[in-house]
């Protein structure tokens, strides 16, 4: 039994030690937010972020969204400052980083290069309606590759 535990713990120790000491890849993914969905009023955003992470360093967040026409609502993206933005839709002092016609073709590109600190987005449409009644907002907090090899 002992002998045993002390397998499980080495095995353990040197599977650590391989996370710790393994490269850090540049592996990347373009992700399309939404999925099929793409980047629209009412669909749930923060439970794909969820179900679709982890996200990575360097992965694209591709937003695609129709321009405005007679039959499409206009959509932007929105990168705000901290969680109490997040949570109240304030975007008082977040910045655009999409348009409204940024979204067509293939899509607005935003490259997800820090780590230790999330990512807050949100469309802005309607004073932040769009946001806190349309579930247009996700948060994501990028993690380093790490190669076992």
């Amino acid at each position: 039994m002992g002998l045993l535990l002390r397998s499980g713990c080495c095995l353990f120790l040197a599977i650590f030690m391989a996370l710790a000491t393994s490269p850090v890849t540049t592996d990347a993914a373009k992700i399309i937010v939404g999925g099929v969905q793409r980047w629209h009023f009412g669909f749930n955003y923060s439970d794909w972020a969820c179900k679709t992470g982890p996200f990575y360093i360097n992965d694209t967040l591709v937003f695609k969204y129709d321009p405005p026409s007679n039959t499409t609502f206009p959509h932007n993206v929105y990168l705000l400052k901290n969680i109490r933005s997040y949570r109240t839709c304030n975007l008082k002092n977040a910045k655009v980083v999409g348009g409204v016609a940024d979204g067509g073709r293939g899509g607005l590109q935003f490259v997800l290069k820090k780590s230790k600190k999330p990512y807050f987005f949100a469309c802005g449409v309607g004073a932040g309606l769009h946001c806190s009644q349309g579930l247009m907002k996700f948060a994501v907090l990028p993690i380093p590759h790490v190669c076992i090899g």
